[in-house]
C-alpha cells in the first residue's frame, strides 16, 4: 500500500472512530478537522516490515496557534491485510487517547474521568479507558479497575513533567509470568523509572500472553486554559513526518505481534 494510500485509510478510520466518541470530523488534505479548532494529524509510520504495523496520530486542540500543544502517540494493530491491521491501530488510539482529548476539550465526564491526583501537586488529570486484550484478560481488566496505578508512578513522574503540558502518559503493560513488559511512555519518551515502578506492581501475570494499554493526560493547574482560536484563523497543516525514534515502540509491539501469531 502506498503512503498516499495508507493516509486515506488512516484519516477514513479517525472520521469513524471520532463519530462513536460522538465528533464529526472531515479529511481536509493531510490533516482531519473536528469541532471547533480541534484536529487530527498524520505522521508516516511504516511498522517492522516496512508495512502498515503502525500510526502516528497527533491530536490539534487549537489548529490555528502555531505554538499549540499537539498530543502525539503511537498504536500498532493486528489484521489479515494492511487496511485491516490500520484500521485496528486507529481504533486503538480512539479507545485509550482519543477518549482523553475528547473529555478535555469538552468537559462533560462521558468518555474519560477525571481522578483526584493529590500525588501530584500542581497537576490535573484526565485519564481514558483501558483496553485489556490476550489471552485470560478479565483478570488483567479486574485489576486495572480495582487499583489506582497513577498514584503509584507519581514519584517517578515528578520529575519528568516540565512546563504546562498537557503532558501524555502511556502505560504498556502484561506478557504473561516470567515475560512480563512494562512500560510507560511520558510525552513519547520512556521513562525508565516509572517503567521500574509500574513493573513493580503486583498485577496478574497469568499462564499465557496478555496486556493492557492506558493513557493519561497532565496539564498544570496553572496553566493558562486552552482557547479555541478565532474561527477565521489560518490554520497550518501539522507537518506528516517520520516518527522520532525514540516514540516507536516497536520492540513491545514485535514481541506482541510474534507472540500472537506463535499462539502464545
Amino acid at each position: 500500500m502506498r503512503p498516499q494510500e495508507r493516509l486515506a485509510v488512516i484519516q477514513r478510520c479517525v472520521i469513524e472512530e471520532m463519530a462513536r466518541l460522538g465528533q464529526v470530523f472531515l479529511t481536509d488534505g493531510e490533516v482531519v478537522r473536528g469541532p471547533g479548532t480541534t484536529a487530527v494529524a498524520v505522521r508516516e509510520h511504516p511498522g517492522d516490515d516496512g508495512g502498515a504495523g503502525h500510526v502516528d496520530l497527533g491530536f490539534v486542540l487549537q489548529l490555528g496557534r502555531a505554538d499549540a500543544p499537539v498530543v502525539w502517540d503511537c498504536a500498532a494493530g493486528l489484521g489479515k491485510t494492511e487496511e485491516e491491521k490500520l484500521a485496528n491501530a486507529v481504533k486503538m488510539w480512539a479507545t485509550t487517547t482519543a477518549s482523553v482529548l475528547v473529555e478535555l476539550a469538552d468537559g462533560r465526564g462521558i468518555h474519560a474521568d477525571r481522578p483526584d491526583l493529590p500525588e501530584l501537586p500542581g497537576w490535573r488529570a484526565v485519564q481514558g479507558p483501558a483496553a485489556v486484550f490476550g489471552f485470560g484478560n478479565e483478570h488483567l481488566a479486574a485489576w486495572l479497575a480495582e487499583h489506582r496505578v497513577l498514584p503509584a508512578l507519581a514519584p517517578a513522574l515528578r520529575r519528568e513533567l516540565t512546563g504546562p503540558g498537557p503532558v501524555g502518559v502511556k502505560l504498556f503493560l502484561g506478557g504473561k509470568a516470567g515475560d512480563d513488559v512494562a512500560e510507560v511512555r511520558v510525552g513519547g519518551e520512556v521513562s525508565e523509572a516509572a517503567s521500574a515502578a509500574l513493573r513493580a506492581l503486583d498485577w496478574p501475570r497469568g499462564e499465557r500472553l496478555c496486556w493492557a494499554r492506558l493513557f493519561v493526560l497532565l496539564t498544570a493547574e496553572r496553566a493558562a486554559p486552552l482557547a479555541a482560536a478565532p474561527a477565521g484563523a489560518a490554520a497550518p497543516v501539522p507537518v506528516r513526518a517520520p516518527a522520532p525514534a525514540a516514540a516507536r515502540p516497536r520492540g513491545l509491539f514485535a514481541r506482541w505481534r510474534e507472540a500472537r501469531r506463535a499462539g502464545r
